[in-house]
């Protein structure tokens, strides 16, 4: 049993060893411009998902869900994150150059909780183009943002029509 343990223990630290040459000697692909591996693109969205649920706050969002708050939460979203994330109906401006790609919300929505989206929005995801909004927005405005966010596939028609009213007339 020892000798299976040293063994284990042994072949653990020469591949963990190889791993760290591997980097060091730079053979690790950093080409902005060339889509991530499936087994990088895995184990580092597993890693992110891990630590925002790991790092997020447990609670409810204390702003209300009212028809006026998702109202704001869309305007913000159409002014701070529309660019690189969607919205319904409209191309991206930005983020297609992003590797990983920006979570396309308008699209696939969101699995992560309010106090997640509130999360990352107020503290960013290194290395993926997500900067930390928690600079000038205040947590009132990011929770409502999150509220937006975590619903914006499901609006009630008249505030899908508010929403996006002034977009639609040009303005």
């Amino acid at each position: 049993m020892r000798n299976f343990f040293l063994g284990a223990l042994t072949s653990v630290a020469v591949l963990g060893i190889a791993i760290l040459v591997y980097m060091r000697l730079g053979l690790v692909e950093v080409r902005g411009d060339v889509p991530p591996s499936r087994l990088e693109s895995y184990l580092l969205t597993s890693a992110v998902h891990a630590a925002v649920r790991r790092s997020a706050p447990d609670m409810a969002n204390p702003v209300p869900t009212t028809d006026e708050t998702l109202i704001a939460g869309g305007k913000q979203y159409l002014g701070e994150c529309e660019g690189c994330h969607g919205r319904p109906g409209k191309q991206r401006k930005f983020g297609t150059g992003l590797n990983p790609d920006a979570p396309q919300f308008a699209t696939v929505g969101t699995q992560y909780t309010e106090a997640q989206i509130l999360w990352v929005a107020k503290h960013g995801i290194r290395r993926t183009g997500m900067f930390s909004n928690g600079l000038w927005d205040s947590d009132q405005e990011l929770w409502t943002m999150a509220a937006f966010i975590k619903r914006m596939n499901n609006l009630p028609r008249h505030v899908q029509e508010e929403v996006f009213k002034k977009q639609a007339s040009g303005g």
